[in-house]
């Protein structure tokens, strides 16, 4: 039997206005607070333009959803699924391998992130070595 939690909302005012096309409505509210899309169907929505940047997407079924595109780099992508979605060009967090965003786009899997510290802190390149460590 599925729980509460586990039901996926189909009535969140942040869901409705993206089936409704309205992206720059959803964009000015994502830019006051982290859009809250947890267990939210997004199934076959064209989400091309959506900040989705610092979403919560724990958990959200995004089937056939079109994320060209889309900056998911600070998105809680935990549990999310992405089966058939269209992802050209779409900046994934680097918790996620390449192995989870492949299995859930092919079959539909539930995507586990790494236990990593944020991105933000993790911001270091390979060219940024610290010179104190030469010797």
């Amino acid at each position: 039997m599925r729980s509460i939690k586990d039901t996926l909302v189909r009535d969140s005012e942040l869901r409705l206005l993206l089936i409704d096309g309205k992206i720059d409505e959803f964009n000015e509210k994502a830019s006051d607070e982290a859009p809250n899309l947890e267990n939210v169907s997004l199934r076959g929505i064209d989400l091309r333009g959506v900040d989705l940047s610092h979403a919560n997407l724990r958990g959200a079924y995004m089937r056939n959803a079109d994320i060209r595109g889309c900056d998911l780099f600070y998105a809680d992508l935990e549990g999310a699924s992405i089966h058939q979605a269209r992802i050209s060009g779409v900046r994934f967090p680097p918790s996620l391998f390449a192995s989870e965003i492949n299995m859930s786009l092919a079959h539909g899997t539930r995507m586990r992130c790494l236990r990593a510290p944020c991105p933000a802190s993790a911001s270091t390149s390979v060219g940024d070595a610290d010179p104190s460590d030469e010797g």
